[in-house]
């Protein structure tokens, strides 16, 4: 490293100290410096602009999305309902939550024993946001990297340098405003967010509140966090150490190829001319020619880098690419390996186990209580014992229940209304008694209550309880 040009990198057009290539956001004293990131052009960049405006589309647009009736994604936690792609949930259904997130967990290991992190350069949100909305309206005020370093530099205190910086965290503000906006959209539904946009704060104060924190939460993270969520919050990254093998794709730099590094004229050097480009574009600072690095997300910002200036020079693109360890090596990658295998085995049984897990859980709930009171009650030589049956209707439709008793040779059961019709994700509680004559009971015994609805059926099963005649009421 020693006898490189030393590179100032920063945020925003203040002050900042340099930074030698490849040291990455935090320096060795343990303090930050702040990325700012030349332009570059190539078909990697513009696959991953591509992939950004279709993600922050398909975010922002599946709350107006209706399937069924309801948006695509609304989770109603207000009123314990949750609406995902067509299908009705609510509160009872969370254990369905963990094999869900147990599947999406193997899903991610598999998907990082192939693809390295490119969930990390091309899918997370962190990525996503700062690199599709906040970064571009950074480069809108302030320019272009040199530009801004270079105002910087010589006026960090004049008007046209202070203008400057208000209008881009002004323009952060209203992006962060704008997706928090979004994100409620998620819990309280499109009108009701229309209806309290007109209306005064203290009308709705928790989801107000929600707006400001969910806004200040966004404007820190892609505004001003940015790469340190990466490096410091994040635990994924830390965790490749262990997820990566020398077979998964990661973006390297060719060694073999590029070392020694000199002048491109100059005789046995290899194709590295040291030109630093790779580090200038490189949103987390990083030199990718140090090898796998904690703080590279896979964004492939440094391959097109690199491609321009060899096609400048005449030279094979590819000095740095995506390839495994192995291949960076010149060795031949493995594609089925143990670890895969282990990863694909756990991922067919995390779908296979939230498949089923989704294919059981039944349209209603049905539950039997018993009515506050005494648990049993005496009169004319028979004994009662009062309930109530708790049915919820777990369907986006309105349903029809009935109720009949299991037949009973000695049991007699009294449903006041054998046909209920509820709405959807409703509930209703209905009383049912059941009465015994007094010289028949020998012990407490089972009560059983058939539910249907819609052709699916539930036994619901209760005690019944009393005391022979002359005992204890």
């Amino acid at each position: 490293m020693a006898g490189r040009t030393r590179l100032p990198i920063l945020d925003s057009p203040e002050p900042a100290p340099s930074i030698t290539p490849g040291s990455g956001s935090l320096g060795t004293d343990g303090r930050r410096r702040r990325p700012y990131p030349a332009d570059v052009r190539g078909r990697w960049v513009r696959a991953r602009r591509v992939v950004y405006f279709a993600l922050i589309a398909l975010w922002a647009a599946l709350p107006w999305i209706s399937i069924g009736g309801h948006p695509a994604v609304y989770l109603d936690v207000d009123r314990r309902r949750f609406f995902l792609f067509g299908a009705t949930f609510n509160a009872q259904d969370l254990w369905l939550l963990f094999f869900a997130l147990t599947g999406l967990g193997f899903g991610l290991l598999f998907l990082t024993a192939v693809l390295g992190r490119a969930w990390c350069g091309w899918a997370c949100p962190q990525t996503v946001f700062v690199e599709g909305v906040f970064r571009p309206l950074e480069r809108l005020v302030n320019g272009a990297r040199n530009t801004a370093l270079e105002r910087a530099r010589r006026r960090p205190t004049s008007f046209d340098a202070m203008w400057r910086r208000v209008v881009t965290h002004a323009l952060y503000f209203v992006a962060a405003t704008f997706a928090a906006h979004v994100f409620l959209a998620y819990f309280v539904s499109l009108p009701a967010l229309y209806a309290m946009l007109g209306t005064n704060p203290s009308a709705h104060p928790e989801a107000f509140a929600w707006m400001l924190g969910t806004t200040a939460l966004f404007y820190v993270s892609f505004g001003v966090f940015r790469e340190q969520f990466c490096v410091v919050v994040c635990p994924y990254g830390r965790l490749q150490s262990i997820l990566i093998d020398d077979d998964a794709l990661v973006v390297g730099y060719d060694d073999e190829r590029g070392e020694p590094r000199g002048k491109a004229k100059a005789a046995g050097r290899g194709d590295c001319v040291d030109c630093n480009r790779c580090v200038v574009v490189c949103p987390t600072g990083i030199d990718i020619r140090d090898g796998l690095q904690l703080d590279c997300i896979a964004c492939t910002a440094c391959i097109d880098a690199c491609d321009d200036v060899m096609d400048r020079l005449g030279r094979p693109r590819g000095l740095v690419r995506y390839d495994s360890l192995r291949g960076l090596r010149g060795d031949k990658r493995r594609i089925v390996r143990p670890r895969l295998v282990v990863y694909s085995v756990l991922l067919l049984l995390g779908v296979a186990a939230t498949m089923l897990a989704a294919r059981g859980r039944s349209p209603f709930e049905a539950n039997a209580l018993r009515l506050p009171g005494p648990p049993y009650t005496r009169e004319a030589g028979k004994l009662r014992n009062g309930f109530e049956l708790h049915l919820v209707n777990k369907s986006s439709k309105t349903a029809t229940f009935t109720i009949a008793p299991a037949p009973s040779p000695d049991l007699e059961v009294i449903v006041p209304m054998a046909v209920v019709e509820i709405e959807p994700l409703g509930s209703r509680r209905l009383p049912f008694f059941v009465t015994l004559d007094e010289a028949r009971f020998a012990g407490d015994r089972p009560v059983v209550v058939r539910v249907e609805s819609n052709g699916v059926g539930k036994d619901v099963t209760t005690r019944f309880l009393g005391a022979p005649a002359g005992g204890a009421r």
